[in-house]
Formats: C-alpha cells, structure tokens, sequence
C-alpha cells in the first residue's frame, strides 16, 4: 500500500511539475490557457461599460478560475516530499499570491486593488515556459543575463553618472531662465528622459549651448541603449553550446533544469 502511495505521488509530481510526458504536456496547455483567459477577464472586467453587462459572468468565471487555482496549489504541495521547499519558493509565492484575491474580496469589499494581484498570474507562464521545445532557449537566456548582471550593473552605474554630471551642467547653463531647469535633481531627470529617447517634452532647453548638449545627449542616448543587449548577446553566443537540460523537477526540493543524462539531483541527490 505504501508503494502505491508513492508511485501515486510520483505520477503526480510527474504530471504537475514536469513536461516530458504528454500528460504534463496537456497539464501545462491547461494551465497556459486558464491563465490566459485569467489575464483577459482582468482586463475586460476593468471597461466599465463591459463590466455592467457582464459583471455576473466575471464573477462567476473568476471564482471558478480561483477553484482551479486553488486544487493546483495543494496539489503541488502534496506532489513533493519537501512541501515548504515549494511554498516559499519563487513560484510558491506567486501561485499563493494570484490564488487568494477572490478570497480576500469576500473580507474587504473594494477588488480594484485585488485585481493587482490577479495580474500577477502572468508571472505564472515562465513556469510554463519550460515545456519541451523551449527549455532549451530560455536556460541559455536566463544563463545570459545571470552571467552579464556584473556588466550590466557597472554600466548603468556609468550611466547613473554621467546623467548627473551631464544634468548639473544642464542645470547650470538653463538655471537662469524660467524653462523648468529649477533644481539640479529636475535637470538629471531631464538627463534621464532625453537619454532614454522618451522625450515627455514638460522640461525643454532654450539657449542656444543648451539645445547643442540635449543634441549630443539624444544621440548618446542611442548608443547607450545598444549597449545593455550587446552585453547580453555576447554572453548567449558563449553559452550557446551549453549542455542540453530537461524539464525534469525533483521530488524531494523541486530543483529543476537537470542535464539530460542526469540520474540524480544536484541539489539534494534525490533519484530523478
């Protein structure tokens, strides 16, 4: 009877937390499209003139949503052998997040705030992501940007800098004229929103030295913006060759993106 129970719990497991299986295949387009729908009755729900003829059918579909929600949660607890290794994991916390605003719109009456945390369901396909076909791409993206964030993080601090100095020299040629230049700290905005290419066009130079350095500012802004994906790039072409992974999730602490010929965790050494 034992074995049962854990051949039992293995399926499950096999079926919730992996997609090798064309029953886990089917489990996570499920989820895919539940969420999806989730994702459009938020939006649709937040049409005022939408909402008021359909108010009912939202609602009714929201809480059916939220069972299934709910079912999915426990049963992922019970399909691992470490349940709290999953309930505060990343995706624990989410799924507990994106399953609770329908119930706490029954202790607090106002749900436009709740439907914050409804949204956060779109977290919920990156999980989904791992499917087959494209477990592959995104552990190379996501190896990517794990390995380039010391790059990344020293440039933005470059450009956090020359942003400064490039908004208290703004602040020092257009202070004296009633254009919106009045602080330093509104000049490095400006930096910041003429450099990014955004343009919002509420803080404007006039002298004639002031509109040559917003010139050179908007054309550094284009190169500064090639800079971040170029990083990036040259990380994945590294990586790119990195050894094929799975979607195979263990049973003991939910560890996942084992390499193909692997037999046992590397976290914990559980069998896979």
């Amino acid at each position: 009877m034992k074995k049962e129970n854990l051949d039992w719990r293995n399926k499950l497991h096999e079926i919730i937390y992996e997609a090798d299986t064309p029953a886990g295949k089917l489990f996570d387009v499920i989820l895919l499209i539940t969420i999806t729908l989730s994702i459009v009755f938020v939006l649709l729900e937040s049409v005022p003139s939408i909402n008021q003829n359909y108010h009912s059918f939202f609602n009714t579909a929201e809480w059916v949503i939220t069972f299934l929600f709910t079912v999915e949660y426990f049963l992922r607890i019970v399909a691992i052998k470490r349940p709290l290794s999953y309930v505060f994991s990343f995706y624990g916390i989410i799924d507990f997040l994106s399953t609770i605003p329908k119930y706490l719109s029954l202790l607090f009456g106002g749900t436009h705030i709740l439907a914050v945390l409804r949204a956060i369901r779109l977290l919920r396909i990156f999980r989904i992501l791992k499917i087959t076909r494209y477990v592959g791409a995104s552990n190379r993206l996501l190896l990517a940007l794990r390995n380039s964030r010391a790059k990344i993080i020293v440039f933005l601090f470059a450009v956090l800098i020359i942003c400064m100095i490039l908004g208290t020299l703004m602040y020092l040629i257009e202070g004296s004229v009633e254009n919106g230049f009045t602080s330093i700290p509104k000049s490095i905005y400006w930096t910041i929103v003429t450099l990014t290419t955004v343009g919002y066009g509420d803080i404007t130079p006039i002298t004639t030295l002031g509109q040559i350095i917003a010139s050179i500012i908007m054309i550094l802004g284009y190169g500064i913006i090639a800079v971040p994906t170029g990083i990036v790039s040259a990380e994945y072409t590294v990586n790119y060759k990195a050894p094929p992974t799975n979607t195979q999730s263990c049973s003991n602490c939910s560890s996942e993106n084992h390499l193909d010929e692997s037999s046992f965790c590397g976290n914990c050494g559980q069998k896979l």
